[in-house]
């Protein structure tokens, strides 16, 4: 099989990223994009989606979405059962690389950063957070092990949901499962531009942040 794509093309046009106009903080100018992208999204949009890469025992690349659920000057977070194929890939190998794309401003966010176990804490507080039936999906799938079919894992979930509605007991997170938050030392911003010269903005983390320019 072999099925020609090359007539699929576009000419980005909406924006530019001028060295001039950008904060020295890149947390800054992250939170602004977000935002801009925000009000063109519909209220159904996950424009917090994100892509994390990361590297396996094998030392092959693995790749994954996840929803990034926090962002500041220390970080992005996210959460994850901790036994997980990537949960395991950032125990061997804690450096990751994020990307971000956001179709309605053209935009793409790469980061390159650390990731580590945020505190138990602030597990806790988001895990309390959600839906029951998400508190319960922790419990009901060990997630990357090998299972013999959906059935399994259905009846693995309405066993847990059994155990907490007849113990009527609120349901605790596992101590498998919770966040890490990834602390940037490079993030990119590319910003797509007419004729394929788009605009490369990179902030380099020394001392300080430094801002350099690349080139499409």
């Amino acid at each position: 099989m072999c099925i020609d794509l090359s007539h699929y093309r576009k000419n980005y046009s909406n924006n530019c990223l001028l060295e001039n106009k950008i904060p020295k903080n890149p947390m800054k100018l992250f939170h602004h994009w977000f935002q801009l992208e925000k009000n063109l999204c519909g209220k159904d949009e996950e424009i917090n989606v994100m892509s994390i890469s990361t590297v396996g025992k094998d030392g092959g690349p693995e790749g994954r979405i996840v929803l990034l659920k926090e962002y500041s000057d220390n970080g992005f977070i996210f959460y994850t059962n901790y036994f997980s194929s990537k949960g395991r890939s950032i125990y061997l190998f804690p450096k990751v690389f994020l990307l971000f794309y956001w179709k309605n401003t053209e935009r793409q966010v790469l980061v390159k950063g650390l990731a580590r176990k945020i505190h138990k804490e602030k597990s806790d507080k988001y895990f309390y957070k959600r839906p029951k039936e998400n508190q319960i999906g922790c419990w009901a799938s060990l997630q990357s092990t090998i299972i013999s079919s959906r059935e399994y894992l259905l009846k693995q979930y309405n066993k847990w949901s059994f155990f907490f509605k007849k113990n009527k007991k609120m349901i605790e997170r596992p101590f498998y499962w919770g966040g890490y938050i990834v602390k940037p030392y490079q993030i990119e911003f590319w910003q797509g531009q007419p004729y394929r010269l788009h605009d490369r903005i990179v902030y380099f983390l020394e001392e300080k942040w430094i801002i350099k320019r690349l080139s499409p």
